[in-house]
């Protein structure tokens, strides 16, 4: 995980992703799942491509279950994305970089191509 994506917990949930000014990315993984470390490093670049357009951040399910649970993850990855402090996107999956670039678009959030 690189510097400009943040540790998610449920302790700093919400004041990390309910209270955030802007549109948040939130990639719920776990250690021991391959397509949650097949993302990270397309969860890495989307942080570094988008500067201050896009708060991005990941979160453990295996040590925050209560923010999976609480918001139906049955599922990893899963890639959510918040505004105002509710989902307006949801994705299940490991992905490309130019299908999240994609999903961010169609929500507003510029992320320039590499």
């Amino acid at each position: 995980m690189n510097d400009k994506v943040r540790e998610l917990t449920a302790e700093g949930w919400e004041r990390d992703v309910m209270q955030a000014r802007g549109p948040v990315l939130v990639d719920l993984w776990a250690a021991w799942c391959p397509p949650c470390r097949k993302m990270g490093p397309v969860i890495d670049e989307i942080a570094r491509l988008s500067g201050d357009g896009v708060t991005v951040g990941k979160l453990d399910v295996d040590q925050h279950p209560e923010v999976a649970e609480r918001y139906g993850v049955r599922s990893i990855p899963t890639l959510l994305l918040f505004r105002d402090g509710k989902v307006v996107d949801r994705r299940v999956g490991a992905m490309p970089l130019e299908d999240l670039q994609a999903l961010l678009a169609a929500h507003e959030v510029a992320v320039p191509a590499r």
